[in-house]
């Protein structure tokens, strides 16, 4: 995304894309259903929880760790192998992304750098700092072309120059640029997508449109599918209007059903089941 122009603020100018208002209006009423329920007035931790467990699920399955529910939920140990090491880096940004949410507005760029060093969970000297000219990136995922590092070092100071400035956004709109911007730059010699992810969610829940972190995306992203998530980048990396504005809805269409999988959360606990 360009972050310059006579635009004074280009993500607010993202809200008035055809269709992006709609996106930005269902995702408001499938937020306000959850919040609504009844169970969530007296068990509101137990739907975070359960919450933060599915995200990280959803998350990692798109990063190539495609587990069951119920493994994520049993498993202690996650250094068996590769599939196990990405569940276990969701899981870690996960837990992460809630006590950075005080730092993002004003130093968004030390919370990228937390989060891929929380994902890596190593000592390297290129963890938790953008990749320099000549790093390799593993991101089997995403196979567009990769920016080079004075690229992505001048487009992440331009993201952070406009989320420090604040604006009339949408939260969505704001959190679908971010998502969208660190998959196509992939700033970081790993966990990328993962990383990507989990800025969505400080977005979403800073913003206030989730303060209490209950409708993961990350859910509706594995949901909706590898394919469609790809097709969905390819607009936003295009910059056209309309590709922007159907990567938005894409990232909308995640929320919400991140949001209903609260929604069914809330019924199972209503009824015992759960």
């Amino acid at each position: 995304m360009s972050t310059t122009g006579a635009t004074a603020d280009p993500l607010a100018a993202l809200g008035s894309l055809p269709g992006v208002a709609e996106s930005v209006e269902s995702v408001r009423k499938a937020v306000d259903r959850v919040y609504g329920h009844r169970v969530m007035r007296r068990r509101s931790n137990e739907i975070t929880s359960e919450a933060a467990l599915r995200g990280a699920r959803g998350s990692g399955a798109l990063s190539g760790a495609d587990w069951a529910l119920e493994e994520v939920r049993r498993r202690t140990d996650f250094s068996g192998d590769d599939e196990a090491r990405v569940m276990g880096a969701a899981l870690r940004l996960t837990a992460e992304a809630g006590q950075l949410l005080s730092i993002w507005r004003q130093s968004p760029l030390r919370v990228l750098a937390r989060l891929h060093l929380v994902a890596a969970a190593t000592t390297g000297d290129e963890v938790g700092r953008p990749r320099q000219a000549g790093e390799p990136v593993e991101e089997p995922l995403v196979e567009l072309p990769l920016p080079s590092a004075a690229e992505v070092s001048g487009r992440l100071e331009g993201l952070s120059g406009l989320i420090i400035a604040g604006g009339s956004a949408p939260a969505l709109v704001t959190a679908a640029v971010v998502h969208g911007e660190l998959l196509a730059l992939r700033p970081f010699v790993s966990h990328n997508g993962l990383v990507a992810r989990a800025a969505e969610r400080i977005v979403l829940v800073g913003s206030g449109l989730d303060p209490k972190s209950v409708c993961p995306a990350e859910v509706g992203h594995a949901e909706l599918g590898r394919a469609a998530y790809l097709a969905a980048l390819d607009g936003y990396v295009s910059g056209t209007p309309e590709g922007m504005a159907a990567w938005i809805a894409h990232c909308g269409r995640a929320v919400g059903l991140g949001a209903r999988e609260s929604t069914a959360v809330c019924e199972a606990l209503q009824r015992g089941a759960a």
